[in-house]
């Protein structure tokens, strides 16, 4: 086997745990009618450590000093009464955590716990959207019964650069900025040429005490804000996100080969001469998963999963290797792919192109016709597939029952049909939202929408991946009786969802008339039903909606916890290294247990999984951003046509509608809706006319126009159309 060198992860060593204060302060806020002791406290919490547990007790000595909690002399411990406050300088201690930002100026301290707490505009101190701040809390009755924050130092700042629209006056310019909490101003010696209207990167020099906005110069010019390729640089600039490679790395990534070596040769099982083809998108270049098959003596089928080697390439080049680790994930915008390897990588050498021998890392299972797994293998292999599938070509094959690999397909569909029955009834939750997508013209303009819907071809790829990447958790993470093995590895986790949450989503839902058992033991089927019987209604896209968002976030961590949504115990990412590094990580970690090494420190693994987490939260969101930015420019010429739409959210402000034909999202200002005076009852989701006592509720088909689009802002505005005559 290759040796990996021993700076292939080039990982560091994972922060102490700063939210513990949050841990504690959080869940006395969410029990303020109740004592606990420390004990009590740290079961609360979850925490089992004896040195963690030492750390409670000095937090609540703190907290108590400082006048946030009190003692009772039970020798347990409680927020204050809801009537009682502390006033301005008997803060608490100091929480340590991200800020977000509202529209209205005020901000949100994310708590680990979920329970965010509010910051008013004057208490902000100079923190922009995102920043990594140090708060203290304090309890204001005469303002709110709940607590609130001030922050109190600026730790580390979101961004090392802010993007924006220039705006010159007199010489001088400031930078507009979205989502950031603040306008630049900009001297005009530091513009760098800069022009009114262009977008542009700048960094932050200084921000006295005395001045309303901090102050900037800019480093980069994108070009003309509405130019289609500014605006796409723009959306990965806003998320600190690149847009592409530097010549080096291109060049070094151009240095490998597809010759194979004798130690390829006699280290990797063959496969070249067993049946293999991908399943893909249509417009997919980076083949990263293929399936091997053959039928055995025995009755059983041997069916393999082949994944790209990534890793083999990235051990030999460490600027590669640094670069896809910072990078952590690729990015799929509407119009483009941002890949975490440079394209000799991610679209030749790695890409399990047909008729070319590939470096594979291999799951491979002998599975009996009711898709129980007899035997199982994990190692390096080659292959070469025979043909490569558009899942359209797939779907068409295994509906007609025939074509190529008529056969080989039938068998693998009937088998990830019964995985998929049996992954059901043991809890997994099946979300089938339609995926939004545009066709573009030569000059990358949208011209139509349409909606991407999960066919037993994509189903069946999924099914084997999910195989995989729970056999290869399971493999690693637990012993033969089932107990966790205690070794290090990287896993995907999913927590189960808040009760709270939980609960308020199920009251939600009844007011539809649909219901849905919040009990542990029957949450995931009820749920699966709520779905199923939503689908074809109009509530279908709220009610999906709001269900993922009841649901935990699923993320990378060594500390397994399983999966809830999938319903695995033993759940991790081995089957896309091409656009995933924890995936990287797996086939390493995998290889080194292979060769019988063992269990590495946890530390540097888990700082990898945070970021990798974070890095996919960053990249989701500039997909999403991508998305509506392809909804604002598909709209822009259809103002004052009739759609077709349903409230989609309820704010103070307004409504949030869908359009029904395209699923683009846009607002109605209660000012604009000229019939009455209406007020938000975002309680009940719903806003109500004063006079008329007219009600438009959350899920309500209504029909709106658009009346204008910003592509800066990404917003769709639109008026109400009481009137459905004039709906064609």
């Amino acid at each position: 086997m290759t040796k990996r060198k021993k700076n292939k992860s080039k990982l560091h060593k994972s922060k102490p745990d700063r939210g513990l204060k949050n841990k504690i302060l959080a869940y006395l806020y969410k029990y303020p009618n109740q004592s606990f002791s420390h004990k009590q406290i740290a079961r609360g919490i979850k925490i089992k450590d004896g040195a963690a547990k030492d750390l409670i007790g000095f937090h609540l000595r703190n907290f108590v000093v400082s006048g946030l909690i009190e003692e009772r002399a039970n020798g347990k411990y409680r927020v204050l009464d809801q009537g009682e406050s502390i006033e301005k300088g008997e803060k608490g201690s100091g929480l340590i955590g991200k800020i977000e930002l509202t529209k209205s100026g005020s901000g949100y301290f994310l708590n680990e716990n979920g329970d965010d707490i509010y910051i008013s505009s004057k208490n902000l101190n100079r923190a922009l959207n995102g920043d990594r701040v140090e708060i203290s809390v304090f309890r204001n009755a005469r303002s709110s019964k709940k607590a609130e924050g001030e922050v109190i130092q600026i730790i580390e700042r979101a961004r090392a650069a802010y993007l924006g629209i220039i705006e010159t006056f007199n010489g001088n310019a400031f930078l507009a900025t979205e989502k950031v909490g603040r306008d630049f101003f900009i001297h005009g010696s530091k513009l760098k040429g800069a022009k009114n209207g262009q977008r542009a990167i700048v960094k932050l020099l200084d921000w006295p005490k005395n001045a309303k906005n901090p102050f900037g110069e800019v480093v980069e010019v994108l070009g003309d804000a509405g130019d289609h390729e500014v605006e796409i640089h723009a959306i990965l600039a806003e998320f600190g996100l690149p847009a592409n490679f530097d010549k080096e790395l291109e060049t070094e990534a151009e240095k490998f080969t597809e010759e194979l070596n004798e130690e390829d040769l006699s280290s990797r099982r063959d496969f070249r001469d067993i049946c293999t083809f991908t399943i893909d998108p249509d417009d997919a270049k980076d083949f990263d998963d293929a399936l091997s098959f053959q039928k055995l003596d025995n009755g059983n089928w041997e069916i393999g999963i082949h994944i790209a080697d990534v890793s083999y390439y990235l051990d030999q080049s460490e600027v590669l290797e640094e670069e896809a680790f910072r990078r952590a994930t690729s990015v799929y915008l509407v119009d483009r792919v941002v890949p975490m390897l440079p394209e000799s990588l991610s679209n030749k050498l790695c890409s399990l192109r047909p008729n070319e021998t590939k470096r594979c890392f291999s799951a491979v299972f002998e599975i009996n016709e009711k898709a129980i797994i007899k035997k199982q293998w994990f190692g390096r292999t080659l292959i070469n597939s025979d043909h490569r599938f558009t899942y359209m070509e797939a779907q068409k094959v295994i509906e007609d029952k025939a074509g190529d690999y008529a056969e080989e397909l039938e068998v693998l569909d009937r088998l990830a049909k019964i995985m998929r029955e049996k992954r059901m009834k043991n809890g997994a939750i099946s979300f089938d939202k339609a995926e939004v997508k545009f066709k573009l013209d030569e000059e990358s303009n949208p011209v139509k929408v349409f909606f991407k819907h999960s066919l037993d071809a994509h189903k069946l790829i999924e099914e084997y991946m999910l195989l995989a990447n729970k056999q290869v958790a399971s493999y690693i993470g637990a012993k033969m009786d089932g107990e966790p093995s205690g070794q290090t590895f990287v896993y995907r986790i999913h927590d189960k969802p808040d009760p709270e949450k939980i609960t308020s989503f199920s009251n939600f839902v009844n007011q539809f008339g649909f219901s849905l058992q919040t009990e542990s033991s029957q949450l995931s089927n009820s749920m699966n039903s709520l779905l199923a019987e939503v689908k074809n209604s109009p509530f279908a896209q709220m009610v999906e909606t709001l269900a993922m968002r009841s649901m935990s976030k699923a993320k990378y961590s060594t500390a397994n916890i399983g999966h809830y949504g999938l319903g695995f115990s033993y759940y991790s990412h081995f089957t896309s290294p091409i656009r995933r590094y924890p995936d990287v990580m797996v086939h390493r970690l995998l290889q080194h247990y292979l060769e019988g090494g063992t269990s590495p420190g946890a530390d540097q693994y888990e700082f990898a999984c945070k970021h990798s987490s974070s890095m996919e939260k960053l990249a989701s969101d500039a997909e999403r951003s991508s998305t509506k930015y392809m909804q604002v420019k598909f709209l822009e010429d259809k103002k004052d046509i009739p759609f077709e739409g349903v409230v989609s959210g309820v704010t103070e402000w307004g409504l949030y509608v869908e359009i029904v034909e395209n699923k683009c999202e846009g607002m109605v200002a209660l000012r604009a809706i000229k019939d009455d005076y209406y007020i938000a009852d975002t309680k009940n989701y719903m806003i109500e006319g004063q006079t008329s006592g007219h009600q438009i509720r959350l899920g309500d088909k209504i029909t709106v126009k658009i009346t204008n689009t910003n592509l800066f802002k990404k917003t769709i505005d639109m008026d109400l159309i009481l009137d459905k005559s004039l709906v064609k």
